[in-house]
């Protein structure tokens, strides 16, 4: 076994009191040792997803978020409603590291040849607790970065690009022939259209500001529909038309947009000359809610036929659904074109504990497109 660090690390903590008080602070742990087949990675760039956040956050009410300790050692608190705390039962009083993926530097490796072999390299790697200074993993769990790639160029090499992969693979496997895509100018979306560019999928991106359509026409898109124009309906049906999607992948989960979706579905399929039945056209419409911009109810109105379906879609269960195999060869594109279709774009920096001020949380807490933090555990060290 190589050299490595010794005593502490810190590592960002997430707690749920019995008496409905969320607590985030930073917490001093061991440095693991890394066994046979384990590498030590120097974590120096994890982003903060919204998948980060349910765990980061869980059902508190962030006004009102209260800060307390140093600059060196916050701590942040927050109160669960107590209507929410039946759904927060499971991680009462129970200290859970945060932070899904990441990216550092192998700096120590057990004896194994296939972990020796990575020392010194970049790489991604995924499992959770990220938000710490130092992570122990398998190496056949770690993703070796292309030389001259900078941890934070490698920073979100899982979550997004597999999910933008994930959906593009779900249309195939599904029968689907196209693909819609809400909140779109994310980080997320404006891989998704880079992947669909790239491998000629027609995609149709909603959005609901103007900047945004600019934006995302800026970088090739054909089909930008505004949630906030008065001819969205009419636009969406019309680019349906056009792309033949038959497939959504909803970012936002409540309100009325994914039934606006499907009616704009069964308008399309009518429009291109589908028999009349008073069940509706037989194309199947399908709706995957994979996130929660929108905690509110999902509204449907019932006005697309039969042929339809809204569920929830996440990562891990699609990767299991597909097996090794397929998933490896997605994670080797990934690696492949880390600085071009899934480079990712972050708006500030910080370390640990600058991701406990309440400035940055009012930031980052929002989910707002254009303003995802990237945590350098290791940030200002040497």
């Amino acid at each position: 076994m190589t050299e490595q660090p010794s005593a502490n690390a810190l590592q960002l903590r997430s707690m749920i009191k019995t008496d409905g008080t969320l607590e985030l602070s930073l917490a001093a742990i061991p440095i693991p040792q890394p066994r046979d087949d384990e590498v030590l990675v120097r974590v120096e760039a994890s982003p903060i997803n919204p998948s980060d956040l349910g765990l980061l956050f869980g059902a508190a009410d962030p006004t009102t978020m209260k800060s307390s300790g140093d600059a060196d050692n916050p701590v942040v608190t927050a109160t669960v409603p107590d209507k929410l705390m039946r759904g927060m039962a499971a991680r009462v009083g129970k200290s859970l590291p945060v932070g899904n993926e990441g990216a550092g530097i192998v700096v120590a490796a057990g004896p194994d040849s296939s972990a020796q072999a990575l020392i010194g390299r970049t790489v991604g790697l995924i499992g959770g607790a990220m938000y710490s200074q130092y992570r122990c993993v398998p190496a056949a769990q770690v993703l070796p970065l292309p030389e001259g790639t900078a941890p934070a160029e490698g920073a979100s090499c899982f979550v997004n690009p597999l999910t933008s992969l994930g959906m593009v693979e779900t249309m195939r496997l599904e029968g689907h022939t196209g693909l819609v895509h809400t909140a779109a100018a994310s980080n997320l979306g404006q891989m998704l259209l880079r992947v669909c560019l790239k491998d000629d999928v027609p995609l149709v991106n909603i959005v609901r500001k103007a900047e945004q359509v600019e934006l995302l026409e800026g970088m090739g898109a054909t089909h930008v529909c505004n949630s906030s124009e008065p001819t969205f309906m009419k636009d969406l049906t019309d680019a349906l038309v056009t792309t033949g999607a038959t497939l959504a992948f909803d970012a936002i989960g409540g309100g009325k947009l994914a039934g606006q979706i499907l009616t704009c579905m069964e308008a399309a399929a009518s429009a291109t000359g589908a028999p009349y039945s008073p069940y509706g056209s037989t194309t199947h419409k399908q709706v995957y809610v994979y996130g929660g911009l929108d905690r509110s109810p999902i509204v449907l109105a019932r006005n697309f036929g039969m042929a339809w379906g809204v569920g929830g879609w996440l990562l891990f269960p699609f990767l299991q659904r597909i097996g090794p195999e397929a998933s490896q060869k997605l994670r080797q594109r990934v690696a492949a074109e880390i600085k071009t279709t899934f480079a990712s774009n972050y708006t500030r920096e910080v370390s640990l504990a600058e991701a406990l001020t309440l400035e940055a949380i009012s930031v980052y807490g929002r989910q707002a497109t254009g303003e995802k933090y990237l945590i350098n555990p290791n940030k200002g060290l040497a």
